[in-house]
């Protein structure tokens, strides 16, 4: 059996869903291959591509939070990093 073939589960054996692991429609971090709940939102755009108003957004977990922010940052395109319960998206920050 290859190990694409192997049934998924745990170390334990137990086919149980992980209590760590976040739901189905929970959102999730944005960082590559990431699979931990979302808990920022982190708001930014690209000058170059979108109105002063529109705001894209990347969640990211508690570990991944300050390197997403990071890398954003440098460019330039970061806006505002908001707990993702708290985060409502402005006004005119959707696709026309």
């Amino acid at each position: 059996m290859t190990p694409l073939d192997a049934p998924l589960n745990d170390a334990s054996g137990d086919d149980a869903a992980r209590d760590d692991a976040p739901s189905a429609d929970a959102p999730t971090c944005s960082a590559k291959g990431c699979r931990e709940a979302a808990a920022w939102v982190l708001a930014w755009n690209n000058p170059k591509l979108h109105t002063p108003e529109r705001r894209k957004t990347w969640l990211a977990c508690e570990e991944h939070r300050e390197h997403l922010s990071q890398f954003l940052g440098v460019r330039g395109f970061l806006k505002d990093v908001v707990k993702l319960d708290e985060w409502e998206a402005p006004e005119g920050s959707q696709r026309p």
